[in-house]
């Protein structure tokens, strides 16, 4: 039996954990976001101007993708500490860093002062953004749904979730006034004002966060004697199924959600009349319907099961994908309107649910390694690279349906992986057939299509 491990009166509030994950995971993603908008609209001219508009715009991606490359190595990194030490440490370390970084950013100098020197130091900064994000969100997501009452893990595990469109909505609502300067004062130093405006939002972040009580079900594992040496080892040894179907289950939200906010401003340009300000209005509109859709989302698989709502969302994905790129097409902002709000929800959905049914498939003494781990090398081969392939393959195509079908294989493979995944998560939970002294918690999941 698991030692009862006290909490300090109200700080472990799964509301107040749940709006501290939120204000951390918003911030996070601010810093990511401004840093994707700029690499679109900015990077490509000050840090690699011997470029044409095309290869420059690919190596702008590029340094983007960088970033996502750098998360496995966060993962592993502060999954070991955060199954040693604590979920609530790495929390704060990985705010912390990505702040840093992201106001280094924003104090750089350009291509026209130093040189090479430049884009070299923009990627540095990039992979320390990468590297902090890959361990920030497999603490805050975890802190959610380990803090959260029975019955309702996929509600309060959703809320770090919703941080991603609020994050979102406020990079792009920053660059809407900006792009209004002129293009001197924009290039010369309007582009910098999101990133040093980050300090603000990190000191606050900190300040939240220092103040939320550890995760219960880590304060058991540590009480049980349960803390290993190599978490990371341990996890790939005894859950490597696992590691493999999550980082298969997340391709297909993470490279429609990389498309949606990132490559399709790119594309949008090629296509009919619209201009960088109308994409941003549109992503930000939609954006605040994702965050509408997260908790919904997350509340719904409490009441028909995590894996039953995710494939729902991976389901939505595939289909729009094809109707999404055949209104880019046409440029006619009225039904790319609607083809967004649609993509909106698809992805959304799935992600809402990523912290309460992944997590389900890791004890809780690996469960900060296994998560992030499995979820990073999903964003390594999905989202770091979705970008360079849709512009590949339109550059090879000249055909939207080239990107659609890009989607169609990935959700394919989504669907797949998901489905496998809750038949492992069952089966072990079957051979377990009782409560889990490792979490505390039940571990068998609702009923699911892979029965």
């Amino acid at each position: 039996m698991s030692a009862v491990v006290a909490q300090p009166s109200g700080a472990s509030s799964p509301r107040k954990v749940a709006f501290a994950s939120l204000i951390g995971t918003t911030i996070e993603w601010y810093d990511f976001f401004i840093y994707s908008t700029a690499a679109v609209l900015v990077f490509h001219q000050l840090f690699f101007p011997g470029f044409d508009p095309t290869t420059g715009t690919l190596l702008a991606f590029s340094t983007f993708a960088a970033g996502l490359v750098a998360r496995p190595l966060g993962a592993i990194v502060f999954g070991h500490f955060g199954d040693r030490a604590g979920r609530k440490p790495m929390m704060v370390l990985t705010i912390l860093i990505m702040g840093i970084a992201t106001v280094a950013i924003g104090l750089l100098p350009t291509y026209d002062s130093i040189g090479v020197f430049a884009p070299i130091l923009l990627v540095v900064l990039r992979l320390t953004q990468g590297f902090a994000l890959g361990g920030e969100w497999g603490g805050a997501v975890l802190m959610a749904t380990e803090h959260s009452p029975e019955g309702k893990r996929g509600y309060f595990g959703s809320w770090p979730q919703a941080g991603v469109a609020v994050g979102l909505i406020l990079a792009m609502t920053l660059y809407i006034p900006l792009e209004s300067m002129s293009e001197d004062a924009f290039m010369a130093w309007g582009w910098r004002v999101p990133f040093l405006l980050s300090a603000v939002l990190v000191i606050t972040g900190l300040v939240i966060r220092v103040k939320v009580a550890e995760s219960p079900e880590f304060d058991r594992v540590k009480a049980d004697h349960g803390v290993l040496r190599l978490p990371v080892v341990e996890v790939l040894r005894t859950h490597p199924k696992q590691v493999f179907l999550v980082a298969g289950a997340s391709l297909a939200p993470g490279i429609f959600f990389y498309l949606i906010t990132v490559y399709n401003f790119v594309y949008a340009g090629k296509s009919g009349d619209l201009d960088s300000t109308a994409m941003l209005v549109l992503v930000i509109v939609t954006s605040a319907i994702g965050f509408v859709v997260t908790p919904v989302a997350g509340a719904l698989s409490d009441k028909f099961g995590g894996q039953r709502v995710y494939l729902w969302g991976l389901a939505l994905i595939v289909i729009v994908a094809f109707p999404l790129y055949f209104a880019l097409d046409g440029g006619t902002y009225g039904l790319i309107a609607v083809c967004y709000v649609a993509a909106t929800v698809a992805v959304y959905i799935p992600w809402a649910l990523s912290p309460a049914y992944f997590s389900t498939a890791f004890d809780a003494k690996v469960r900060y390694s296994g998560l992030s781990l499995a979820t990073t090398l999903g964003n390594l081969f999905g989202s770091a690279i979705a970008p360079l392939i849709a512009g590949a393959l339109f550059a090879a195509t000249n055909a939207s349906v080239s990107t659609s079908l890009y989607v169609f294989v990935a959700g394919t493979v989504s669907i797949t992986c998901a489905v496998l995944l809750g038949r492992v998560i069952r089966k072990k939970a079957s051979r377990a057939g009782r409560r889990s002294d490792a979490t505390g918690v039940d571990e068998v999941p609702a009923s699911t299509y892979s029965e």
